[in-house]
């Protein structure tokens, strides 16, 4: 049985993400991600001004005056979301954690791809495969989705990219649009990125909290790491702390960054206690200019 308050926050993330999808994403989806090609939908009598090297040779000859063939653009693309439901996800120093973000972000990139008939497929992951949902099409399909994303109890609590990258590279043959929605507190996952990224469209969404890269000075406290359960006790009033802590958050960014750039991979931050919809408009509107 599903508990009652998930599927009421199912339904308050479905009205608010529909919502945005139809006001602020409209067109926006179809004209960024495009179609695998072009496929022969008829023929027709040759008119003035169409492209020649479009004759159809064979039904000239038969009806012994020129037709050419005409395309339509092959739209159905498939969607897959990759989504990290380490420890480190559940953090939030707001009222929304990562994961919460993560499932709101997932909705409205599902809904996108439901209202453009495409099929959109899920895939959880820890430091191990916890759950990969097959695409598929369809309102409670897409609601499947937010509801695993919002409320999955994973077995693992590590993170590792790499053995999802390359489950990923497995079970997926035909060219997707893959969106790898994580923190990227990781290592050893660059040489498999490149490959996925040569082999579907990969799009990294960067999911932070202000209060991983900066630490209150409030003097002695003990801190666990999410991922490890190690706990630990820290002077935050220590200069050598701030500045160490402050050091290792800027070499974690810039490493990030630089993986992204040097593999020409298109990437989003999104922050926990701010709004993710213009990030996520500014991605759209810079691949619609590349287009």
């Amino acid at each position: 049985m599903i508990d009652k308050e998930l599927l009421k926050q199912v339904r308050e993330i479905e009205i608010r993400t529909k919502g945005l999808v139809n006001q602020v994403f409209s067109g926006e989806y179809h004209s960024v991600f495009k179609g695998r090609g072009m496929e022969f939908s008829e023929v027709r009598e040759y008119q003035f001004g169409d492209d020649i090297r479009n004759i159809d040779w064979n039904v000239t000859a038969r009806f012994g005056h020129p037709y050419v063939k005409i395309f339509e653009e092959e739209r159905e693309l498939t969607v897959i979301l990759m989504v990290d439901l380490s420890g480190s996800l559940a953090f939030g120093s707001k009222e929304k954690t990562k994961q919460r973000i993560a499932a709101e972000v997932s909705a409205i990139l599902s809904f996108s791809a439901l209202k453009n008939n495409d099929k959109v497929g899920l895939l959880l992951f820890t430091d191990k495969i916890e759950k990969f949902v097959p695409p598929r099409k369809g309102r409670k399909h897409v609601l499947r989705i937010v509801r695993e994303v919002l409320s999955f109890k994973p077995e693992g609590n590590k993170t590792n990219l790499k053995a999802a990258l390359e489950y990923l590279n497995r079970a997926v043959k035909k060219r997707a649009i893959v969106f790898l929605l994580s923190d990227f507190i990781d290592e050893g996952f660059e040489k498999i990125l490149r490959i996925v990224s040569k082999k579907h469209d990969l799009i990294g969404l960067v999911l932070e909290d202000r209060r991983e890269k900066e630490i209150l000075k409030i003097g002695l406290v003990k801190i666990v790491d999410p991922e490890t359960q190690q706990e630990s006790w820290i002077d935050t009033n220590s200069k050598v702390f701030q500045q160490n802590f402050i050091t290792y958050t800027k070499q974690l960014s810039e490493r990030r960054k630089y993986i992204f750039r040097s593999n020409k991979i298109d990437s989003v931050n999104i922050q926990t206690g701010e709004n993710y919809i213009k990030p996520l408009v500014q991605f759209f509107k810079l691949r619609e200019r590349r287009w």
